[in-house]
């Protein structure tokens, strides 16, 4: 199950898990769709493809939370 990490590890904007908007890698590095654009879609921590993330049903997130962990690396 995918993490859902809370927020872009550029920028630091809040990604909600129920909202679109999040580009991961396949170790689930995490940024926002404006970070991603500059990326040529090569993740800059692990030179993993990114893809955007799905977002997860509201109703499943009450049984399966977003990580409240921020990644933001300044």
């Amino acid at each position: 199950m995918l993490e859902m990490r809370p927020d872009c590890e550029r920028c630091g904007k809040s990604l909600p898990a129920d909202e679109g908007g999040a580009a991961i890698c396949s170790f689930e590095c995490t940024f926002c769709a404006q970070c991603a654009a500059h990326m040529d879609g090569i993740c800059p921590n692990c030179s993993g493809i990114l893809s955007f993330r799905p977002t997860r049903a509201p109703e499943l997130l009450v049984k399966f939370p977003q990580s409240v962990v921020r990644q933001y690396k300044p």
